[in-house]
């Protein structure tokens, strides 16, 4: 064979540390520039950085696998695998191929142009030798540049979040780390000055009416208060015996690759010692950790600790489900009422966003519009909902029975769901009870804020819970079972 095999070229350069080091060294200095006071927030932006590390290296190494590199290096596998006599026959159309897409190309021609009148047998070695390091280079700077583009985007996301966390410590004033982590995941989107004044504008209304922030409160607590057997469990540790692929176990030849180790080297790699004028090449070969050597994998058992659930009827440690806000948003809502069911919507969100739920509010009048507070851009839909004007007539069963749908999935099960509502409308039907009921077994839960003085009483017994704010004794609550 006149080279190196070409076919674990690109994971010759990964293994050598190139990526890792490069990865590392942006990984630490975007740390030093994005780490914030609160811990949640240093935690999330880690994970942050160790995801794009992932997926930036996973670019990387696929660099090859463009048009250039994949016929280059079809070439060059070819190449290596001719005889002396069929390389200086075929070496003027190997050139040729080269010229339009080869970094190679150049010194191809001059290595030909100054040896071309010389039968030296050593000459096909050293030119295919030369290529390697040639295709080597190019597919490290290839992959540089990959890196460089993508570290722009990631500084240019990080600047947006941390703009928006400073934005936004509002949400997160009261240093829960978890909220603020989340916070961190949600702060791509883009928010004008607009957007935040009209967030700040209901952070403050909550501030200046406690009432409401008690209420939400209470909602926050009452899924982690059910008792429920099936849904109890404590989380345990336990060492468990795995098997994991290593290649320290020699069990299995998987391939050939480049290395030092003389104790994996395949046979051929010793006919350079046969000859004296070559046996400088195997020596150059063994410092370059570029001797051909069996790659050898197997199986090796090691203990883990693994985390499972054990069934505990003194504690019940519940997963809690999602909110799900349904918000008047009829004419008659306007006002004071209007401000307080956004408010509260508000709070609910910052309670999801500490705990770990998710949070949808559901806007009706004659039709409904659905925000999903706690996703990606949950800020984006944050500020669309509280800029949203109330206006319309109420038509609360539609939906009811949405909600009722959505919370019928394995997703939502020990949900809350809080209608708030002036509550100037018919009592449901009985088929909507039913379903209601239904849920209700299920561990899922339904309340009502009421915010008006004239809700009607059987509409109300539909809810578990029960709280009126009235707009004219702010800050008075009446809790009714």
């Amino acid at each position: 064979m006149l080279g190196a095999d070409g076919v674990n070229l690109i994971l010759a350069i990964a293994d050598s540390g190139i990526i890792d080091t490069a990865v590392n060294d942006l990984i630490a200095r975007s740390q030093v520039m994005a780490v914030a006071e609160r811990r949640g927030v240093r935690a999330s932006v880690k994970n942050h950085l160790l995801k794009w590390r992932g997926n930036v290296k996973k670019r990387m190494t696929n660099v090859c696998e463009t048009e250039r590199f994949q016929q280059e290096l079809a070439l060059y596998q070819e190449v290596i695998y001719w005889n002396e006599e069929q390389f200086f026959d075929e070496i003027h159309s190997v050139i040729k191929k080269l010229e339009w897409h080869s970094a190679f190309y150049l010194e191809a021609r001059r290595l030909f142009d100054q040896n071309k009148n010389l039968d030296n047998p050593m000459f096909p070695h050293y030119f295919c030798d030369q290529w390697y390091k040639s295709l080597s280079d190019a597919i490290r700077q290839a992959q540089l540049t990959e890196l460089e583009t993508h570290k722009e985007k990631l500084l240019q996301d990080l600047y947006q979040r941390m703009e928006t966390m400073k934005n936004m410590d509002a949400v997160a004033e009261t240093g829960d780390e978890n909220s603020a982590g989340r916070l961190w995941d949600m702060a791509a989107a883009r928010l004008s000055k607009t957007d935040i004044s009209v967030m700040r504008k209901h952070a403050d209304f909550l501030k200046r009416n406690k009432g409401l922030q008690e209420i939400a409160e209470q909602l926050g607590r009452m899924a982690g208060e059910v008792y429920d057997p099936s849904l109890s469990s404590t989380p345990i540790e336990e060492p468990e015996a795995v098997e994991e692929r290593s290649d320290q176990a020699t069990d299995d030849i998987i391939g050939i690759h480049q290395s030092d180790d003389l104790n994996k080297l395949l046979p051929n790699e010793t006919l350079f010692l046969a000859y004296p004028e070559l046996e400088v090449i195997f020596y150059k070969h063994l410092v370059d950790k570029r001797l051909l050597s069996y790659r050898l994998q197997g199986k090796a058992r090691t203990l883990r600790k693994v985390k499972t659930k054990q069934p505990n009827s003194l504690r019940a440690d519940i997963e809690k489900g999602p909110f799900v806000v349904c918000v008047d948003a009829s004419g008659s809502m306007n006002g004071f009422p209007e401000q307080c069911a956004k408010a509260m919507a508000y709070a609910l969100m910052q309670i999801a966003l500490a705990e770990k739920r998710d949070c949808f509010v559901i806007l009706f009048s004659t039709e409904h519009i659905t925000y999903e507070l706690t996703k990606k851009d949950g800020l984006r839909e944050a500020s669309d909902f509280l800029s949203y004007s109330f206006h319309g007539g109420t038509d609360l069963q539609p939906v009811l029975l949405k909600s009722v749908d959505l919370m019928t999935s394995g997703r939502y099960q020990n949900a809350d769901l809080v209608m708030i509502s002036d509550f100037i409308a018919p009592e449901q039907n009985e088929e909507t009870v039913k379903k209601v009921d239904q849920l209700k077994r299920h561990k899922n839960r339904f309340h009502a804020i009421n915010l008006s003085k004239y809700g009607n009483p059987s509409l109300l017994g539909l809810f578990d819970h029960q709280w009126s704010y009235h707009p004219s004794i702010v800050g008075r609550i009446i809790k009714r079972s």
